[in-house]
């Protein structure tokens, strides 16, 4: 828990995350119009997407599989009866005056998914509901200097909309939330969660309490695209709303923007309730009936998900919670990982994976699809140092020419000439030309042994770095000591 330290105390936030998750289909919701991401405005709208007359919806099974699928990962209860409803509003956008979606009868019921905070603990946070509904179009007021165009490619699309119980109580645990579901949904295949695509967007509910005491009355901000932002937004509207009320003054319940530039939300309108929007059943749509067999079908096909993976590298590889945790967190690098990993030391794997190979991603602002060093050759690179042929040192060399030239590393090590020095016998020489050009620190290092370091430092120099540092540590001890 995060506690805000106000002019007449401590103040406890309450959060709750609405978050729209795009379902990966190749049509939308209620048409046969294509979904795919950057296509030029209205080429992908059908005469339903445009609310033309006598035109009736028809809904799309893969949205309702994928929908089902997300509420299995989610340890949430699907409901096998479920209703659309149409909520009313009136948006330049939103060309029905009204968007189908769900109310009282959504297509899954509450769940939890379990968060790893930065302090190592974990929490579980309820899941409400999860709701299938259409996307509206896209208004673009940045296009005319006096006019608003209007986009309806994302009319119609597909929306999950995955509702928290208002559980979270810190910015560190709405982005811990946040990360988790994304990973989960990314890991089931059902939303790629690019948030700056727009594929997942996030509603955050913000209150204020004294700690234990009654819930305060909420702001949603609407429609934040990034983690960072998720985190700042909360920051901001939790502080200004402890300044409001120690001040004398009220939270109005509204919608709220959060500027990004500025780092602060600002208002937008008042909150409706939800009998602003005369929801009712939509009148074209039946009942959405499902049945156990169908439900337990996409639940056997479900895979392994990110909590029952970290619990498995803990217990096959050895590794960490933390270490695990991390390597959990993106499918693809769980399964990089599990590559290099295969039939070689769990811990190397994981320390070369997290530290060399992510340093490599950041530098080059790649993902892992988009690595010059495959799996494959990382592993190479693990086996070469396990075998002698290479020191740790050098591989740090090597792991540099394989992001530069995309090769194999033995080829590399060949073509460089950077097997390493194993030779006794050239070894002890380099250790005899550091002791006889050096006679004062021979001396110095009788009294202070720990000038040792400094002498294995210029034998690895004088080497290139090729002499094994085993074989160097033994026979430089002994030639001193002698």
């Amino acid at each position: 828990m995060s506690l805000i330290k106000g002019e007449t105390g401590e103040w406890e936030i309450v959060l709750g995350l609405e978050v729209h998750a795009q379902v990966i289909s190749d049509a939308k919701l209620f048409s046969g119009a294509p979904t795919a991401f950057g296509a030029d405005p209205n080429t992908q709208v059908s005469l339903v997407d445009a609310a033309m007359p006598g035109m009736l919806p028809v809904i799309n099974r893969r949205c309702v599989e994928q929908a089902v699928r997300t509420g299995l990962g989610l340890n949430a209860k699907v409901n096998l009866h479920s209703v659309f409803d149409r909520k009313n509003y009136f948006y330049a956008d939103l060309p029905a005056g009204y968007q189908i979606s769900q109310y009282k009868d959504p297509i899954v019921g509450e769940g939890e998914i379990e968060i790893d905070l930065p302090d190592g603990k974990t929490r579980r946070i309820g899941i409400e509901r999860l709701h299938l509904e259409q996307d509206a179009g896209k208004s673009l007021h940045d296009q005319h200097p006096s006019q608003t165009y209007v986009d309806l490619n994302r009319s119609g699309v597909a929306l999950m909309e995955i509702v928290s119980k208002p559980d979270m109580r810190s910015a560190d645990e709405a982005a811990a939330y946040l990360a988790k579901l994304r990973s989960i949904v990314r890991y089931l295949g059902t939303c790629d969660g690019n948030m700056d695509e727009g594929s997942m967007r996030c509603d955050v509910n913000v209150s204020v309490r004294k700690p234990g005491g009654e819930l305060g009355t909420r702001c949603e901000i609407k429609n934040v695209n990034s983690i960072r932002f998720v985190r700042q937004a909360i920051e901001f509207e939790a502080r200004r709303q402890v300044e409001i009320i120690e001040d004398g003054g009220k939270i109005v319940q509204e919608t709220r923007l959060f500027d990004a530039g500025r780092g602060e939300t600002r208002s937008m309108r008042s909150k409706e309730d939800a009998h602003d929007y005369r929801y009712f059943p939509d009148p074209d749509l039946l009942p959405l009936v499902l049945t156990q067999d169908l439900v337990d079908a996409i639940k056997a096909s479900l895979p392994e998900l990110p909590d029952a993976k970290k619990a498995r590298f803990g217990k096959e590889y050895g590794l960490s919670p933390y270490d695990a945790g991390v390597l959990v967190a993106e499918k693809e690098t769980a399964e990089f990982f599990e590559s290099v990993a295969r039939g070689r030391d769990a811990k190397q794997a994981a320390n070369w994976v997290t530290g060399d190979f992510f340093a490599m991603l950041k530098r080059r602002g790649v993902g892992i699809e988009g690595s010059p060093v495959s799996a494959g050759h990382l592993g190479k690179l693990l086996d070469l140092i396990g075998d002698g042929t290479i020191s740790g040192r050098i591989a740090k060399d090597l792991f540099l020419a394989m992001e530069e030239t995309g090769k194999d590393p033995a080829r590399l090590v060949e073509e460089r000439g950077l097997k390493q020095v194993t030779d006794t016998g050239a070894i002890e020489a380099a250790i005899k030309a550091v002791i006889d050009a050096n006679p004062g620190q021979v001396a110095a290092y009788k009294a202070k042994p720990a000038l040792f370091g400094w002498f294995v430092g210029q034998v690895m120099k004088s080497t290139g770095g090729k002499a094994n540092p085993k074989a160097v540590n033994e026979l430089l001890k002994k030639a001193l000591d002698a």
